[in-house]
């Protein structure tokens, strides 16, 4: 066959890259779906546009309607996540997805105005902007459906992120952004799929190269389901706070890691008292004590430090025996380490801290890798 006639073929039939793409992370938004796509083709009516749900394998069917609708809309499209979880990488995920000149990130629970999504798509076609923000503290604004407690709280972390990154911006903790594709793009090896505060590190990590614009917008009342906000998502702001400041070189995981690691020290001196109490030798009383701090301090990694990657089910049995044996094996290279130092240098504290730091190094890495398969 003549390549010149398939060729010619295939592009009749072609059509462009829509020219907005809303992504939109997703879980357990199953009843917002069909409401949240009618409002974008109602805003955003004689504009060429897709919006691309990005779903952490939801437990209600959220992907399932988001693909419903998309067997008789293609304009609607459904990534589900398997094994992988939080908003940062399912916003990046999502970006990485489309070929669309511009991408917005908004959430599913219709609390985003979608109307916003107009101006700020004015703002990026003027080519004189990079990224649009859309801001609850701009003049015509709003949060007040928020707690005063809440709004308190999204106010100072607002406060921390531009004074210790320096983010200029009225409302930096906003998740509901637009920008143009192609800075995205390169921008994107310097994110963090862990956390809730993509568009935080989005300007950290530009360093002042984006031309930025802010539009005004109200926060609605949730409609449908139950907020995802919760304790961790000051714990992943912080770990992104950590990694911005050190330019990626220190892993809060491993702080978090070796924090854990602390609590279990004194775990392990209350099992000792338990034991002893209950009338065991000390070398008895030392197995059970470290064998139960062993078990919380997985426990608390998997709700913590590793809880976008948490492990439920069997997969926990056989993480919290794989988890015992590293740090079996942890626990004799502190020994090893720390007594190979004291022999070249006897004072017992430079080769005790010596000894736990290569144990808590072991401990994280092999575990990362082996039990919650971290790169």
């Amino acid at each position: 066959m003549d390549s010149s006639v398939t060729t010619t073929s295939i592009a009749r039939g072609a059509r462009p890259a829509p020219e907005l793409t809303v992504v939109i992370p997703t879980y357990n938004e199953r009843a917002n779906i069909p409401l949240l796509v009618e409002r974008l083709r109602k805003t955003l009516d004689g504009f060429e546009w897709e919006a691309l749900f990005v779903d952490d394998n939801s437990r209600d069917g959220t992907s399932d309607a988001a693909r419903a609708i998309g067997e008789t809309d293609a304009r609607v499209r459904c990534i589900r996540r398997i094994g992988r979880r939080g908003l940062s990488g399912a916003c990046i995920e999502g970006m990485l997805a489309t070929q669309a000149r511009y991408v917005a990130v908004m959430d599913a629970d219709l609390q985003h105005d979608e109307t916003a999504l107009v101006a700020m798509l004015e703002k990026l076609r003027s080519g004189d902007i990079d990224l649009v923000v859309a801001s609850r503290h701009l003049s015509g604004g709003s949060d007040e459906v928020f707690s005063a407690l809440r709004q308190k709280i999204s106010r100072g972390s607002s406060a921390i992120a531009r004074r210790v990154l320096g983010v200029s911006l009225s409302d930096p903790m906003s998740g509901f952004f637009m920008i143009r594709r192609t800075e995205f793009n390169a921008l994107a090896p310097q994110l963090s799929s862990q956390g809730f505060k993509i568009l935080v590190d989005i300007v950290a990590s530009a360093r002042g190269k984006l031309r930025i614009a802010e539009v005004p917008f109200v926060f609605r009342e949730r409609q449908h389901g139950e907020s995802k906000l919760d304790a961790r998502v000051a714990i992943d702001f912080a770990a992104l706070i950590v990694a911005k400041l050190t330019n990626d070189m220190v892993s809060f995981r491993f702080l978090m890691f070796c924090a854990v690691g602390l609590t279990g020290f004194g775990i392990h001196l209350a099992f000792l008292q338990v034991c002893a109490m209950q009338g065991l030798s000390f070398a008895k009383a030392q197995i059970v004590a470290t064998l139960g701090a062993i078990a919380w301090n997985f426990v608390l990694n998997n709700a913590l430090t590793y809880h976008d990657q948490r492990l439920t089910g069997w997969p926990f049995i056989t993480g919290l025996i794989r988890f015992t044996l590293i740090c079996s094996v942890g626990a004799l290279s502190n020994v090893g380490i720390a007594s190979w130092i004291y022999d070249y240098d006897s004072d017992w504290w430079h080769a005790g801290i010596a000894g736990a730091v290569m144990g808590a190094v072991w401990n994280y890495l092999v575990s990362s890798a082996i039990v919650w398969k971290q790169r």
